[in-house]
């Protein structure tokens, strides 16, 4: 199977504000030069695409297929009461207590890394029981550090090494015994 993890392009939202699962939409001035951008990187059809149905993701998704499949299980982590709040005015004892433990410490009334890869994981399952060979996924980049990680089989607290940009696109390809035959960043 051949799995294209693209992360959506770069959204309408200042830097330094935390978001996860707020709806926000993508940088209008940029989507046409980024969505082009990654029609380059893929193949010109997919068996399936799957998106986040979050806009940001949902919005490139269409682009790469008329038919979407929309999956909660591909959304970015939930951050809680930090959505939407600027990094900086989180307060100090919290936001330092998750940095030092963001796979294991969940965010105030949110969810912690170990949730998001138990969502992509189980997202990676029900899709490698599917008889596609060439599947899109729509996603944020939480899911693909999360995703990169399970096929890798890497610590998740070394994951955040990883660094997806706008508009990447992650090329697996996984053979039918389900082990990993190449990766391509």
């Amino acid at each position: 199977m051949e799995v294209y993890l693209i992360r959506h392009t770069s959204p309408a939202i200042e830097k330094g504000i935390c978001y996860g699962q707020s709806d926000i939409f993508l940088n209008g001035d940029l989507f046409d030069e980024e969505s082009q951008l990654v029609r380059t990187k893929v193949p010109i059809q997919f068996d399936c695409v799957y998106s986040s149905p979050l806009n940001r993701c949902l919005t490139l998704a269409q682009t790469l297929s008329p038919d979407v499949i929309q999956d909660d299980l591909l959304k970015e982590m939930h951050f809680g009461e930090w959505e939407m709040q600027p990094w900086k005015d989180i307060a100090a004892e919290p936001l330092n207590r998750w940095m030092n433990d963001f796979v294991n410490e969940p965010v105030p009334g949110g969810e912690n890394y170990l949730a998001l890869h138990q969502r992509s994981a189980q997202f990676l399952n029900k899709l490698l029981d599917k008889k596609v060979e060439t599947v899109g996924i729509v996603t944020h980049a939480g899911n693909i550090r999360s995703l990169i990680s399970l096929v890798l089989d890497l610590p998740l607290k070394n994951s955040f090494r990883l660094n997806p940009g706008y508009g990447s696109v992650t090329h697996l390809s996984i053979a039918s015994d389900r082990q990993l035959n190449q990766i391509h960043l």
